[in-house]
């Protein structure tokens, strides 16, 4: 496969290279981390959302999350802060589109008060969820670049 360049919006930097774990549809935050922040497994972070077949059941933390957009509720950011304060939380979401602002908000907070910086960038365009599939290889650059392959 040859290597796809994609550039973004760079919301929390950083330089990562790993495998990804992608999906069309939307990150639902609060039903993905829900029972991972109140089931009392603090190992593991895999994905509680049913509806979203790709993830579902996968390890989330520690992941390299490609997705369109994060929806969920008020909670969301909350979850997103939380599971990274217990260490489950991802080490990067890559967004095709914008970032909801409750999700970064939690992101943010994680970021500043919990000193856990997940790479988030957003606006990678639909290309980006159409070239890039799970288990494939990124290469993350702090300027928002993203290579695929």
């Amino acid at each position: 496969m040859a290597k796809k360049t994609f550039k973004g919006r760079p919301l929390l930097s950083g330089n990562l290279k790993g495998k990804v774990l992608s999906s069309k549809q939307p990150l639902n935050t609060t039903g993905s981390y829900l029972e991972n922040l109140f089931g009392g497994n603090s190992k593991t972070a895999p994905c509680t959302d049913p509806n979203n077949k790709e993830f579902y059941r996968k390890e989330l933390g520690g992941a390299i999350i490609c997705t369109t957009t994060t929806v969920g509720s008020s909670l969301g950011g909350a979850a997103l802060m939380g599971v990274g304060s217990l260490g489950l939380g991802p080490k990067a979401i890559l967004f095709s589109q914008h970032v909801d602002s409750v999700s970064l908000a939690g992101l943010l907070m994680d970021d500043i008060w919990n000193g856990k910086r997940v790479i988030t960038i957003d606006l990678l365009g639909d290309d980006f969820l159409e070239a890039v599939r799970s288990g494939d290889q990124v290469s993350i650059k702090e300027d928002g670049t993203v290579e695929v392959g």
